[in-house]
């Protein structure tokens, strides 16, 4: 691994970002194909936080966090921070401290493949955190790593710039030549799932408005009474 930090990378647009982490991860997540989740053991450090950002990478040795504040200095308001490690870690690598530097900046939240500390604190000052564990094992700043290269967290590779959403369904990535399409597929999904609540609200049931009552006997779907079953029994 060569140890670089890379400058002033390209960027998603913030504004888009912001407004897909607006639509949130599970719609994004189906409008593009169900593709760019980085799996469930990304977890929320406390609930009800919703960012879009555009992601400064950090690539971390596990239990080291020297190259995360290498990092801080690289990021800019819309910025998301993601943290990888070359080996697994779910030491404590990112706490209050580091999201006061953060929040200065305005950064929008962090995205962690190790542990994260100071919960409570990092909930009443509104600072979102995403991570593989939450825990009190700190680090030490020995190991140099890099910053702004791609990374690897739950199968998916992020590049600098790539809009990064978070929210309590876990985290994706939108690659950066991707934001357009998933603004576009993200607003009809939507405007889909609207006109589907509204018909929910009047009763009208899933089976027919999504076409799937005359298919279910083709699943081998069938209806009986319940006489009928018990007699079968």
């Amino acid at each position: 691994m060569r140890n670089v930090v890379v400058t002033d990378p390209p960027r998603a647009d913030a504004a888009d970002a912001e407004k897909l982490g607006g639509f949130g991860v599970a719609t994004v997540h189906e409008a593009l194909g169900r593709v760019g989740y980085l799996g469930p053991e990304l977890r929320p450090a406390w609930p009800g936080a919703r960012i879009g950002g555009t992601a400064v990478t950090v690539l971390c040795w596990p239990g080291d966090n020297l190259m995360i504040h290498v990092a801080v200095e690289q990021c800019r308001p819309g910025d998301v921070l993601v943290v990888a490690t070359n080996s697994p870690s779910t030491d404590g690598l990112f706490g209050e401290l580091f999201a006061t530097a953060l929040a200065h900046r305005g950064v929008r939240g962090v995205v962690l493949g190790c542990g994260v500390r100071d919960v409570a604190e990092l909930q009443e000052m509104g600072f979102p955190a995403w991570s593989r564990a939450v825990s009190a094992q700190g680090s030490v700043k020995a190991t140099a790593g890099a910053v702004n290269v791609p990374v690897v967290l739950g199968g998916q590779t992020i590049h600098p710039g790539d809009v990064v959403l978070a929210d309590d369904d876990g985290v994706m990535v939108v690659p950066r030549a991707d934001v357009s399409r998933a603004l576009t597929a993200g607003q009809a999904r939507i405007d889909k799932e609207a006109a589907s609540r509204a018909a929910f609200q009047r009763g009208e049931l899933g089976l027919d408005r999504y076409g799937l009552r005359d298919r279910l006997a083709d699943f081998g779907i069938e209806y009986v009474t319940y006489e009928e079953h018990v007699g079968e029994q």
